[in-house]
């Protein structure tokens, strides 16, 4: 079974850079679409981006150009890449194989204004 583990999440100021990681064990990341979503308390879960090994990564029209999905295959990770954070965009942030259902457990990213 898939388990996945993120981590890197924080507190960081305005326009603060983080970068997540989702780190796989029980498969190989290479071959499954991996994305990452975020949840605020008493909202519904976000897609933030996504990553296949066949087409161009997929990203929320407001973190494109300031967010980067990557994967390290030796490593069976992939990585969320945050810059120019904004205060709105704090929340629990998730990794998931979504057509596989498996979810990690979450790592709470903060940003102060």
């Amino acid at each position: 079974q898939l388990r996945l583990v993120e981590s890197g999440g924080a507190l960081v100021q305005l326009g603060g850079s983080l970068r997540l990681s989702c780190a796989a064990s029980g498969g190989n990341l290479a071959y499954y679409v991996v994305g990452w979503y975020r949840q605020v308390p008493g909202k519904e879960r976000e897609g933030v981006s996504c990553i296949s090994d066949s087409s161009t990564p997929y990203y929320l029209d407001s973190v494109k150009g300031r967010f980067t999905i990557s994967r390290d295959i030796d490593q069976n990770t992939v990585y969320l890449q945050m810059n120019s954070l904004r205060p709105e965009e704090t929340a629990v942030y998730y990794c998931t194989v979504p057509y596989m259902g498996y979810w990690g457990q979450g790592t709470q990213v903060t940003i102060s204004s």
